[in-house]
């Protein structure tokens, strides 16, 4: 797996990193911008199709910013127009309280006809508060990309009602692990939290609701 995942949330991961690596063996080349890219986890994965991986992130940001190439943020991107062939952004959009504005901004800074590419949850906790403020639907995304210039290429759901739930009830179980290793459930959890999320892994095979997906991944293209 290229980005890092616990005992808690490996099974999102399991199912958005082959999705992601497919859409970038696809879709991206040349100078790649990852916007809001934290400690820039698909490096790797992108290495092979891209000439350059920029990285653009905030100053405030929670992550570590060694692998920050860029400060700015998804409103305001220091490069010129038709800076980049590929724009890459994980997770990020639910945390845009300006996601017009956010999409204008990328379309300006992409070449004509180069593909965004997004993963983008529909089902998740609150997360890196205060800055959280949406949930994105695939008909939402769709009007909201196409209503700012962009052509819908791809959009799937990653997974159904089962990964959903066990993720979000791994991620409850983590708060009985306080206290350190003293208390008892600090042991139990972990693999509790692995068999919960196995077992989904193995009805997500046969039952793929998509309608409580956790998570889509988005392509869309500048039009030439």
């Amino acid at each position: 797996m290229f980005k890092l995942a616990g005992h808690h949330n490996w099974l999102i991961f399991r199912l958005i990193n082959p999705a992601l690596e497919t859409r970038l063996k696809k879709y991206a080349k040349g100078r790649l911008l990852d916007i809001g890219c934290g400690i820039k986890p698909y490096k790797e994965m992108a290495a092979p199709y891209v000439r350059e991986h920029v990285g653009l992130d905030h100053r405030d940001t929670q992550h570590d910013v060694s692998n920050v190439d860029l400060f700015g943020t998804a409103y305001s991107i220091p490069t010129e127009d038709e800076s980049f062939d590929t724009i890459l952004c994980t997770d990020v959009l639910e945390h845009l309280e300006e996601p017009k504005q956010a999409i204008t901004e990328t379309r300006r800074v992409l070449k004509p006809g180069g593909y965004a590419i997004y993963t983008i949850p529909l089902f998740w906790h609150l997360h890196e508060e205060p800055r959280d403020f949406y949930r994105y639907t695939k008909h939402g995304l769709k009007y909201l990309f196409e209503s700012n210039g962009f052509q819908l290429v791809d959009c799937e759901a990653l997974s159904g009602y089962w990964v959903t739930m066990a993720q979000e009830t791994t991620y409850y179980l983590l708060r009985f692990r306080r206290g350190g290793l003293i208390n008892p459930l600090w042991w139990i959890v972990p693999p509790v939290n692995i068999l919960i999320q196995t077992l989904a892994y193995l009805l997500n095979l046969v039952d793929r609701s998509k309608q409580f997906t956790m998570e889509y991944i988005l392509v869309v293209q500048k039009p030439s």
